[in-house]
């Protein structure tokens, strides 16, 4: 009967480490939430004075708290650590606020990210700078980029999209006003679809005028149809439509003098404004213009094609660098972005500030998109496997950059959301001409209205 117990304890403690491996592997949020959270917070209760030292985070302390020790304790007087704030729990970690000691700075704390992470056991500790002297450690418990799952409450509102999740389990949102022009790069299957189909149908339930320019015949941005106010499906197309848009946005410019009372010769370039400081009854409604592909609109064949292309890389360019004072973004997409594309590629560049860039076949994609904000992102870049789709690293010019993956959103959902806010889409008449076709919607037969009756004499 011993021997039977002992068993039943020893095969019951197995299933339970078993039970305990098999959520951390399959359910990583139930497992931090249960088990990891507190251990990790006993850690970091228990270790906090060394590990700090440890990490050379530690200063000498005051001269007053020295004698007072000396005169109280009796003891050795030991360096001191940045005094910690309430640690914080969440779902996906712990957030914990520390006031730097004089002589410290933030990236002195930041140097010692990954010691802090082994020392407490978490998956990744992230240091955010809060206010002179104060920083905030965010550590995620678990890789929040394996599945993702959006925050709860989320900081959206006009033109803000959020689009995708950080690695530190905080949401990436698409500011339209503060980075008006992105540049998206990705293989194909890397996940650049749907990173692009997430931030069109956040933009669908806003007042947007959405532009799509995919010379791929349309493949790509047909199922958005329905919420499109103009699309360009060739390069023939592309080149009636950019037009339009630079006319646009000098009709715009003329609405934002003539309000201000500028005078009508002032060049375009010394207006500082922008039709957000109009009356919201005349303001015109922002339009946002995708371009997937763009490498089409960069090869040519004929030399007429090549007149063609520096019409339209020079519209582009005109677009890109006045466009967001007329409300007017761009959102350029491709697999490969590079120098070799031809005369204003690089210029274009140059004014797209955002960067996000998907897996790539190549080093020297990764480096047109981020080796100009920030080396090491490249190579984080150049790191990322075929088996993760949808994980880029996202970068702007001001040398900031981190991880990021989209959620999964199915084509047929997008497709929906499109049909349901097509509503929402404003009326710009200068686009018109380019509005797409929509197809009606099939009217599914419920029964016949009267049942037949054969005839009779």
């Amino acid at each position: 009967m011993t021997d039977l117990v002992t068993w039943a304890e020893l095969g019951g403690s197995l299933a339970a480490i078993g039970g305990v491996a098999y959520a951390r592997h399959a359910h990583p949020a139930a497992y931090w939430s249960t088990v990891g959270l507190p251990l990790s917070v006993a850690r970091l209760l228990a270790s906090y004075s060394s590990t700090m030292d440890a990490c050379g985070l530690t200063v000498e302390p005051s001269r007053w708290r020295a004698l007072a020790v000396r005169a109280t304790t009796r003891r050795e007087v030991r360096p001191v650590p940045p005094r910690r704030g309430v640690i914080r729990p969440t779902t996906t970690g712990l957030r914990m606020r520390l006031r730097l000691a004089p002589g410290q700075e933030p990236a002195d704390v930041a140097a010692s990210a990954e010691r802090l992470r082994h020392a407490w056991g978490v998956h990744a500790v992230h240091v955010r700078d809060i206010k002179p002297g104060v920083v905030e450690l965010r550590l995620v418990g678990f890789d929040v980029l394996r599945k993702v799952r959006m925050p709860r409450r989320l900081d959206d509102g006009p033109l803000r999209i959020p689009v995708a999740l950080r690695e530190d389990a905080t949401a990436f949102v698409r500011d339209y006003r503060a980075v008006p022009h992105e540049l998206v790069l990705g293989a194909t299957l890397s996940g650049k679809s749907m990173y692009l189909r997430n931030l069109l149908t956040g933009l669908a339930a806003q007042p947007v005028a959405l532009v799509g320019i995919d010379c791929k015949r349309g493949v790509e941005l047909a199922p958005f149809v329905p919420r499109l106010s103009a699309l360009a499906t060739d390069p023939d197309q592309a080149a009636e439509l950019l037009p339009a848009l630079v006319k646009e946005m000098e009709d715009r410019y003329d609405l934002i003098k003539t309000r201000q009372g500028i005078a009508p010769g002032t060049p375009d370039e010394l207006i500082t404004s922008d039709i957000w400081g109009l009356p919201e009854d005349e303001r015109p409604a922002p339009i946002v213009l995708f371009i997937d592909e763009v490498a089409e609109l960069f090869l040519v064949a004929t030399r007429k094609e090549e007149e063609r292309r520096d019409e339209m890389v020079t519209q582009l360019i005109r677009l890109a660098q006045l466009g967001r004072a007329a409300g007017i973004y761009l959102e350029v997409c491709g697999q490969r972005f590079g120098a070799e594309l031809g005369k204003g590629a690089t210029m274009l560049r140059a004014q797209l500030t955002g960067r996000v860039c998907h897996r790539v076949n190549d080093e020297a994609s990764a480096k047109m998109a981020l080796g100009d904000i920030a080396p090491e992102a490249v190579l984080a870049a150049c790191a990322i496997a075929p088996e993760l789709p949808g994980l880029a690293v996202v970068g702007d010019t001001s040398g900031g950059w981190s991880r990021i993956r989209t959620p999964y959103f199915s084509l047929a959902d997008a497709a929906a959301t499109c049909r349901a806010t097509a509503h929402l889409a404003p009326d710009v008449p200068a686009l018109d001409p380019f509005r797409p076709y929509v197809p009606p919607m099939p009217v599914e037969a419920s029964g016949p209205v009267a049942t037949a009756r054969p005839v009779t004499e």
